[in-house]
């Protein structure tokens, strides 16, 4: 997998962006370019569906959504907000009060006219069927990693309005390459089929070699193929947050492959970060929008790249008391290598190729035979408040909170000590 920036410039090229990596926008910048953008955009008469990242994704959504309202309130018929949870446990009305920037109970007093939806994964009667990408095509966009047909399904919300407008932030990611664009609709707001699909199709390239390819990946190409099959009109606020801060350095607009690659550019600078040797060890300092290790895995995903052969990733979450709210079976099958799943498929075949995906994500690189067992590159320790038999039996290690110097660790040579984790990638040179 190698960068094609080239083809993401490209791309980029169509869209019209303020900010760059070395620039942190104002309010009033980022209010004035969406203001302009939708004022210059045929959006009068129409109904407009906002795609909107949920509580784990950092970005000033209280500003961009206020600025896209008021650009929009009066012109448009309707304006309904889907919160794109993918299979993440749905928001509260007290979070989304939060993270839309309202009282509890004020969204309209705020927002005139919004209306604010989770993303119903769980319940069949959310999505409608767009078509099925065949088997061939599969392979084919997939570089011949996968071989099976999926039904392309979405929620209703999108279909019903006339136009889709995505607003949300771009990093590295450990399934596509980088966030952002199309991947709010798959798989934000999508069906189970294509979720499988596409995370397992990252899982094959596997999560370390993925993250921060700066290109369009198999698996971004298989979301476009989906989001091609969507009927209303799309189009795409795409920012880049300021590590560690709700400041922006730029933002992107146009249609979500244009706004995605103008965003993905800049985040390839400002959200990676480049080590000349290894570490032995390393301590993710997991902030508290993550909520179980499905999502505080991200302060793994992007420590992976440059820990040495045989080190350690301890996971720093005090907070967290669950590895995965929703999916249970990661309860059952634990975390293990890539090959551990391939090599035994007759076992595995049957849980969701997602939740797989996730396990293989986490433990990172490795091996498996039937004589050697499974071999993996790295150590994965959590230090949570999840029992200690339930990590060990999911195949992590475990400190207890109470146990645990962070101090010390700090001052360890060996260690390095990342704070806010989730979101910067570390590569080596």
């Amino acid at each position: 997998m190698t960068n094609n920036r080239d083809v993401v410039a490209a791309l980029a090229a169509k869209a019209a962006v303020i900010g760059d990596p070395e620039t942190t926008l104002t309010s009033d910048q980022v209010r004035q370019f969406i203001a302009e953008q939708l004022a210059a955009t045929d959006l009068d008469g129409k109904s407009v569906c906002l795609v909107i990242p949920d509580g784990t994704r950092s970005s000033p959504l209280p500003l961009l959504v206020g600025a896209v309202h008021e650009a929009l309130a009066g012109r448009v018929t309707r304006m309904t907000a889907v919160i794109a949870l993918g299979t993440h446990i749905g928001m509260t009305d007290e979070a989304i009060a939060k993270h839309l920037g309202y009282a509890e109970g004020g969204l309209e007093a705020t927002y005139p006219g919004l209306t604010v939806l989770n993303h119903e994964w769980a319940d069949p009667g959310t999505f409608v069927e767009l078509g099925t990408i065949s088997a061939e095509r599969v392979a084919e966009l997939s570089d011949g990693l996968l071989t099976v047909s999926a039904t392309v399904a979405l929620n209703r919300a999108v279909v019903e309005h006339d136009v889709a407008l995505v607003i949300g932030p771009v990093f590295p990611h450990e399934v596509v390459g980088f966030s952002g664009g199309n991947k709010y609709f798959f798989p934000g707001i999508a069906g189970q089929q294509i979720i499988d699909l596409t995370h397992w199709v990252g899982a094959l390239i596997t999560s370390a070699q993925i993250i921060g390819t700066l290109g369009v990946t198999p698996v971004r190409a298989l979301i476009n193929e989906a989001a091609a099959m969507i009927p209303s009109e799309k189009l795409a606020l795409c920012v880049v947050a300021k590590s560690g801060s709700y400041d922006l350095h730029a933002i992107a607009f146009g249609s979500p492959e244009a706004a995605w690659a103008a965003a993905a550019l800049v985040s390839s600078v400002t959200h990676v970060k480049y080590l000349d040797a290894p570490v032995k060890r390393v301590v993710s300092v997991i902030p508290e929008k993550y909520e179980d290790i499905w999502t505080a895995a991200k302060g793994f995903y992007k420590l992976e790249p440059v820990v040495a052969d045989g080190g350690e990733v301890i996971l720093y979450a005090p907070h967290v008391t669950e590895i995965s709210f929703v999916h249970k079976e990661i309860y059952d099958i634990g975390y293990h290598c890539r090959d551990y799943f391939v090599k035994q498929w007759d076992t595995f075949s049957d849980i969701h190729w997602g939740v797989l995906a996730h396990s293989t994500h986490l433990r990172g690189a490795g091996t498996y035979d039937d004589v050697q067992g499974e071999q993996c590159r790295v150590d994965v320790t959590l230090v949570t408040g999840i029992p200690e038999d339930k990590v060990r039996k999911a195949n992590l290690g475990y400190i207890n909170p109470a146990d645990f110097d962070l101090a010390s660790y700090e001052a360890d040579p060996e260690t390095m000590v990342v704070p806010n984790a989730g979101e910067t990638l570390f590569r080596l040179r």
